[in-house]
């Protein structure tokens, strides 16, 4: 019975003290505050000019996403999408999980991308915070959504790309300003 509790212990301290060690060396801080910027992309038919707003700001033991983009077509109406996710620590150095949804213990867990949800999870490395969102699509297939954002001089560049399969459907570069 000792030797059970003794590693019961152990194993609680691998699985309580770890991902605090991780966060006390996360620099996550550094990419918190409000961006705004604008971006332009190229199609087959159009222009299509963006309006871009990304908020980084602390959940939990982790960080909130909160970013919109306003798309301006020609001949139609502005299309505006938006999106906050909340992100913890996975007991992996600098990788996050989401926190979109609730196990039946009402504990925060990624959603499921074999139920046509998207399982996303962020990693920062240096100045950089990469959040991936991939997607198992109806046939089976994939797609995969990444947003680079690099802290700069008064901001953060974003790279997005969006791939289905191994093709790059859509790539946007972006200079965002840091605002107040």
């Amino acid at each position: 019975m000792k030797i059970k509790t003794a590693m019961l212990c152990v194993l609680l301290q691998v699985v309580v003290l770890m991902p605090i060690k991780s966060f006390a060396g996360s620099d996550f801080e550094a990419f918190y505050g409000h961006f705004v910027g604008s971006s332009a992309s190229e199609d087959s038919t159009q222009v299509q000019k963006r309006d871009i707003d990304v908020t980084i700001k602390p959940y939990k033991r982790g960080f909130n996403i909160t970013w919109s983009t306003v798309t301006h077509r020609t001949g139609k109406q502005p299309k505006k999408s938006a999106f906050s996710i909340n992100f913890r620590l996975s007991g992996r150095e600098n990788v996050f999980g989401s926190a979109m949804g609730k196990d039946k213990f009402g504990n925060e867990i990624p959603l499921d991308p074999l139920k046509g949800n998207p399982y996303v999870w962020a990693i920062i490395d240096g100045k950089t915070m990469t959040v991936n969102s991939l997607l198992v699509l109806e046939d089976g297939g994939y797609e995969i959504q990444t947003y680079e954002r690099t802290l700069i001089d008064g901001g953060m560049s974003l790279e997005f790309s969006r791939v289905r399969n191994g093709d790059v459907l859509k790539e946007i570069t972006s200079k965002l300003r840091r605002v107040e």
